[in-house]
């Protein structure tokens, strides 16, 4: 069955409909498609007699090895045989493609497999005739040197097309010397061996002969291209990375794979040696938007020899490959989002164009239906290549011209005619240069001037001192201190043209009121030490939106401005067109992490500190998305610390289970424990950099359980805690655990239990029953979570004396208040009388007093919702807990506020006074103490 192909008028410049005329050639049978193809005419007749050698049905490895033994048998020697064998498989090809439906996969999996099955079997060949003449190369430990012929392009990706060449590089991975041959002489370097090797590879599958060739071999990839060396030790290749490296070898490398020999692919130590030096050089740590300009100029580089080649042959403007809207471009628009965040995101790294599309899409960097288009496209298009192809044996993307060869195409489409087909061929195209004309900033929005969305741009200048006089005052005082600053001379030019073209747009935006002089001297601020960074002036050069949209969250508060100090990695999360529209979702959240861990196993990456350093980095992006959201007036102050809140959990989750699994002495697969979470992580009104108030308890019968959960907790607090080059998570209090600092870091559950339900001399005092009002199960055994559930609740119903009660809670608040510093006529939002922690308080002796009586005041709910509760319950008159709730709310808002923007929290008492005497109002009420 066909896979359907959209239909479309076609973009006027590719003009494809007019290389046809109405008339249409002989139909072929359907049956028998295949007849067309020159090519298969031609292996039918001089392979007639072999052709029986390939076994029916698509041509896997084990069926060519099969093929190959049974051509060798007949008398051919390796070479030929490989030969005759490329001509028998492709002939297969052409038929099941063309007649039969198989996919695109099928056919590229196909060609890949001959040859990586052609470079073993032609390594094996090379290797046993130079070690009789020169002995095997050996390491320093007697093992055998490795070489690696190492796909690119492609062939890495297992993506060959059937007249393809294919691009290597050769790398061996130690330097020395060979054993001798049989007399011990004739000793050579690993160096020579090994170019002896490639030149005996070549004879084998890339010269042609009578017989045609296995595959044209291209080592123009290599380090230093042509005039380089053809085989590099892997220490030569490590400095050349560091070195001379380009940028567009990254996107080469990226697809890179060990094809051959079969031995060294199992050598695990070697593949790690050559992954540990690849990955950081396709990868950079940081998200990579230098490279947009580098593909920008290679892609300009090949749009203009495309167009030289075509200025002689109009045909050639046809091709599938290299043209507007070709094969390349969708690569590069993969490959591009990959380079990009590859580093921070290793789910994204992955060979196959399909398969990266589809990981571009979950990532959230491409919407999921552009992302199917484009997959559509590069189906469609490598099809027709494909077809292209099979005609001549030509490795050619070039449209043919001949009426019968584009209506045989058509019809092994699925296509009724040719016009339709021309008209499917256009669409696609036009969809996929739009799609990378927009990505490489083709696009007017786009700009990247002075003058964005609308306004004429002023000429770029190069120089900041040009660009002063345009500025406002204060801006351009900052901006001058620039021109001699060490670390902008410093830059590279292009590197300094974009800054220059960045304060210009700047300035710009604050002659049109876009954005306030505020904001970009903060970002002033924010970009001086990062200049070393070339980055993320690339990322603002790149997106204006991202440029516009920070300065907006900058001139908003001080707060964001050292949160992106900190973090700076995070700004790239301003780029997301969903950010505004999103709130944080935890099971998505956690799955991705996971999702990206399971990436750096697979590379062998998944080391503690790697570990460390993705949960840093997802924290601290998923904060900055909630901060970019409160900052724009999109989430109240209780959704902000909702989220923040869930975030914790989530990161809490990760921890445990992540840490569990590397825990050396963990007994069983999951642990028997769990995290009581107090105080703003229980009563979920986190704030931005808020503590955890958390106890550990486990419920273990094991012998060493006190031992082995000690350990555990040690080693999450750690990963919590320690700074790594990605920064922190959260400080981690256990002052609330039984017996506080004195006691044990992780207790049994049943120790907590009768410490908390005051059986045995050793319990609880009435501020850690205050504190239990807040406490929540955050995470653990599913069994653990209904019994402290249940112990919450018999603590917070325990009956007891409202006098008494009342004492302790003033008591506790006097103490509470003397340890903080008021000053004289400012009102603190939280610790003045009518502050926050009355209300807090307030509730704390409602909850434990009344909630025997009241079961709608045992959940925890937050204080607000417990507030209106008691006054439905007839607690508080009518009206009070309404008041007290709205003027915490408003308490809490104005704290906010201060926070984000640095500002002290004590104010004028005029401006909170109407929430003050509510609050007052309240405690008076309830606790029976007015307070001055």
């Amino acid at each position: 069955m066909r896979v359907g192909h959209r239909t479309g008028s076609g973009g006027a410049e590719h003009g494809l409909s007019t290389i046809v005329n109405t008339t249409t050639a002989a139909p072929i049978p359907a049956t028998r498609q295949a007849d067309h193809s020159r090519f298969v005419q031609r292996v039918r007749r001089r392979y007639a007699a072999e052709l029986a050698c390939l076994p029916p049905g698509a041509p896997d490895k084990a069926a060519m090895r099969a093929c190959l033994d049974a051509l060798m048998a007949r008398g051919l020697p390796l070479p030929a045989a490989l030969r005759v064998l490329r001509q028998l498989v492709l002939e297969r090809l052409a038929v099941i493609d063309c007649e039969a439906g198989a996919s695109l996969k099928a056919v590229t999996g196909a060609v890949t497999e001959l040859a990586e099955l052609a470079l073993d079997q032609a390594c094996a060949l090379a290797f046993a005739e130079l070690d009789a003449l020169h002995g095997a190369p050996l390491c320093a430990h007697g093992a055998r040197a490795q070489l690696w012929v190492i796909g690119m392009g492609k062939l890495g990706a297992r993506e060959l097309n059937v007249s393809s060449d294919i691009d290597l590089i050769y790398v061996y991975d130690q330097d020395g010397e060979t054993a001798g041959n049989a007399e011990g002489r004739h000793r050579i370097s690993h160096h020579e061996y090994f170019a002896k090797a490639v030149k005996h590879l070549y004879n084998t599958v890339g010269e042609t002969t009578e017989h045609g060739n296995v595959f044209r071999v291209d080592l123009a990839l290599r380090p230093n291209g042509n005039s380089g060396p053809s085989v590099v030790s892997l220490g030569a290749l490590e400095e050349y990375f560091l070195v001379q490296g380009r940028e567009w070898e990254r996107f080469a490398w990226l697809k890179s794979r060990v094809i051959a020999p079969a031995s060294a692919l199992a050598d695990k130590d070697g593949m790690a040696a050559l992954r540990g030096t690849v990955l950081p050089f396709v990868f950079r740590r940081y998200l990579d938007y230098g490279v947009f300009e580098s593909l920008r100029v290679l892609h300009r580089q090949i749009r203009e020899h495309a167009a030289r080649r075509a200025a002689g042959n109009p045909g050639r403007a046809n091709d599938v490959k290299l043209s507007r809207g070709g094969i390349r471009e969708i690569e590069f628009t993969v490959q591009l989002l990959q380079v990009v965040r590859g580093g921070q995101f290793p789910e994204l790294r992955t060979r196959p164009t399909l398969d990266a599309l589809q990981r571009v899409a979950k990532a959230g960097l491409m919407p999921p239906e552009k992302a199917q288009a484009l997959a559509e496209a590069y189906v469609f298009l490598r099809q027709v290549e494909h077809r292209i192809q099979y005609l001549d044996d030509q490795q050619t993307h070039v449209l043919p011209e001949r009426d019968d060869d584009l209506a045989w195409m058509a019809a092994t489409l699925g296509f009724s005619n040719t016009c339709a087909f021309l008209h499917a061929l256009d669409a696609h195209r036009e969809l996929v240069a739009e799609e990378f004309d927009t990505l490489l900033g083709g696009s007017p929005g786009a700009c990247k001037g002075k003058g964005c969305n609308g306004a004429a741009p002023r000429a770029a200048d190069d120089d900041l001192g040009a660009v002063l006089p345009q500025l406002p005052a204060t801006l351009a005082e900052r901006v001058q201190r620039w021109c001699e600053h060490p670390r902008v001379l410093a830059l590279r030019e292009d590197t300094r043209a974009r800054l220059v073209r960045l304060v210009q747009r700047t300035g710009s935006w604050i002659d049109e009121g876009r954005v306030s002089e505020t904001a970009a001297l903060r970002m002033i601020d924010w970009i001086e030490p990062l200049l070393r960074r070339e980055s993320y002036l690339a990322l603002l050069q790149e997106r204006p939106s991202v440029h516009e949209r920070l300065l907006r969250l900058l001139g908003a508060a001080r707060w964001p401005a050292r949160y992106l100090i900190q973090h700076p990695g995070v700004i790239d999360e301003l780029a997301s067109q969903q950010l505004m529209a999103e709130r944080f979702d935890a099971e998505a959240f956690e799955a991705e992490c996971e999702t990206r861990r399971a990436s750096l196993r697979i590379t062998g990456e998944d080391d503690e500190e790697a570990l460390l350093n993705l949960l840093r980095r997802a924290h601290h992006a998923e904060t900055f998305r909630t901060l970019a959201r409160d900052v724009e007036g999109v989430l109240t102050v209780e959704q902000v610390a909702d989220d923040l809140s869930a975030l914790a959990d989530s990161v809490l989750r990760l921890t445990a289970r992540w840490c569990w699994e590397r825990l050396k002495n963990r007994h069983q697969d999951t642990p028997a424990f769990a995290i009581i979470g107090y105080g703003k992580l229980g009563g979920k009104e986190l704030g931005y950099g808020s503590d955890l108030d958390i106890v550990f308890v486990y419920e273990d019968e094991h012998e060493n359980a006190g031992e082995i959960y000690a350990g555990f907790v040690r080693k999450m607090i750690n990963w919590l805690q320690v700074k790594t080059g990605e920064g922190d998570l959260f400080e981690i209090d256990t002052a609330l655990r039984p017996n506080g600092n004195s006691g044990l870091l992780v207790t049994s559950f049943e120790a907590f239990e009768k410490y908390q339900t005051q059986r045995g001399s050793n319990t609880a005092w009435t501020w850690e029953h205050q504190a239990m009002t807040r406490a929540r199960f955050v995470l653990g055994s599913a069994g653990l979570a209904g019994r402290f559930d249940a112990v919450r609740e018999a603590v917070i119903t325990a009956p007891r004396d409202a006098a008494a009660l009342a004492g302790e809670i003033v008591a506790m608040r006097e103490k509470v208040r003397s340890a903080q510093t008021l000053r004289s006529g400012r009102f603190d939002v939280k610790h003045s009388p009518g502050g926050m922690v009355d209300v807090e308080f307030v509730v704390q002796y409602l909850v434990l007093l009344h909630s025997r009586q009241h079961p709608e005041l045992r959940a925890n709910t937050g204080n607000i919702n417990l507030l209106r509760r008691a006054e439905a319950a007839g607690l508080l008159p009518p009206g009070m807990g309404e008041a007290a709730a709205l003027a915490y709310r408003r308490l809490r808002q104005v704290q906010h506020r201060a926070r984000l923007d640095e500002a002290s929290t004590q104010v004028d008492p005029a401006e909170l006074q109407a929430e003050s005497d509510a609050v007052r109002a309240l405690w008076t009420q309830v606790l029976g103490n007015p307070r001055a």
